[in-house]
């Protein structure tokens, strides 16, 4: 194991290793814990009780946090026509079609969510490789692939996150800054614990909120109770 920087280790032993915190204190430790010189961001880790192998185990979807990220996601809309200028009333920063493909394929990738209308999809698929192994893909699940697409730019401009389950059966997900009030980073968690609970899978048997753990992006991690959320 690498060796931890003094900082890390003083933020350290702020924290019981071995304790299990109720989700407000968890949340003003980590943010006690923070000792970087940029706002960290807040990140979530939670095992589920579920076979990541078994596909009628898996965990997918989208949460919109209650107090965003505190990162504001650059959007591109693949769109035409009317839906095209919906995209752009609604605060999209790219909408095209071909034009767009075009420039992805030469390489260029100054966005951070995808949003497509359905009719676009045949020509957004030539970019399925390109796209799907930076996760970018938009995807009916993810609510990436609508006609609605002013609900789409808005929601994801707002604070919309997706989910997916790993191949540990881990969930991983931002849900805000070190500078974020502890409360409104105890109600993106609670919102985002929520949401997972929702998506429990009908196959999934035994404990399903395994463990859940916070830390800042450059402190270390403190395990919140689950029974919380229960």
């Amino acid at each position: 194991m690498a060796k931890r920087g003094k900082k890390y280790q003083e933020a350290a032993k702020l924290i019981d290793r071995d304790a299990v915190y109720e989700p407000r204190q968890a949340v003003e430790l980590v943010k006690k814990a923070a000792t970087a010189k940029f706002d960290e961001s807040v990140e979530v880790a939670v095992r589920l009780g579920v076979d990541p192998k078994k596909q009628d185990q898996a965990v997918r979807g989208v949460v919109v946090l209650p107090h965003g990220t505190g990162k504001t996601k650059r959007v591109l809309v693949f769109a035409k026509g009317e839906k095209a200028k919906e995209a752009e009333a609604a605060g999209a920063d790219y909408v095209g079609d071909s034009d767009l493909i075009n420039k992805i394929q030469q390489g260029w990738f100054d966005f951070d969510v995808c949003v497509a209308t359905p009719d676009m999809m045949a020509e957004v698929g030539k970019l399925g490789r390109i796209l799907g192994g930076k996760g970018l893909m938009p995807n009916p699940k993810a609510g990436t692939v609508t006609f609605d697409v002013a609900k789409a730019v808005q929601e994801i401009k707002a604070g919309k996150i997706e989910y997916r389950l790993d191949r540990a059966g881990q969930i991983h997900a931002a849900i805000g800054k070190v500078s974020f009030d502890a409360e409104k980073l105890e109600e993106n968690l609670r919102a985002l614990i929520d949401a997972l609970n929702r998506a429990k899978p009908a196959a999934a048997k035994g404990v399903y909120l395994k463990k859940i753990a916070i830390s800042s992006t450059m402190g270390p991690s403190v395990t919140v109770n689950t029974a919380a959320y229960r």
